[in-house]
């Protein structure tokens, strides 16, 4: 996940929650994240930290990956707004978001790890 509008990354890897119950879980029970680490959300406009032990930074993104909010080192057991204008949220490690602003547009791909060539993978 790179900010393309400043030019620094924020995630060098991350997780991918787009089940309803990979969406429910978010973070919960999950060591805190380490640098170069976050998890997106798809679809959310909305998270809360209740059942977390550290602070996240929140940064809500609509369908083409512009940031709309961004909540710098959100506490455990908040409730974050509702962002009616995002569809995805990051989750980062607190300090991760500091210099990301509304209205910068980040980089999400690829969202998946890269994947061998088909003519690779037949022939291994």
């Amino acid at each position: 996940m790179v900010n393309a509008t400043g030019g620094h990354v924020l995630a060098e890897r991350a997780d991918v929650a787009a089940s309803s119950w990979r969406r429910m879980r978010g973070l919960l029970g999950r060591p805190a994240l380490s640098a170069g680490q976050g998890l997106l959300i798809r679809p959310c406009q909305g998270v809360h930290t209740f059942g977390m032990a550290y602070p996240i930074d929140v940064v809500h993104l609509d369908r083409e990956a512009v940031v709309r909010k961004v909540l710098r080192r959100l506490k455990p057991w908040r409730i974050g707004p509702l962002v009616w204008r995002a569809s995805i949220v990051l989750e980062l490690p607190a300090g991760a978001a500091d210099e990301t602003s509304e209205g910068d547009r980040l980089a999400l791909e690829p969202l998946e790890p890269d994947r061998p060539p088909s003519s690779e993978a037949s022939s291994a």
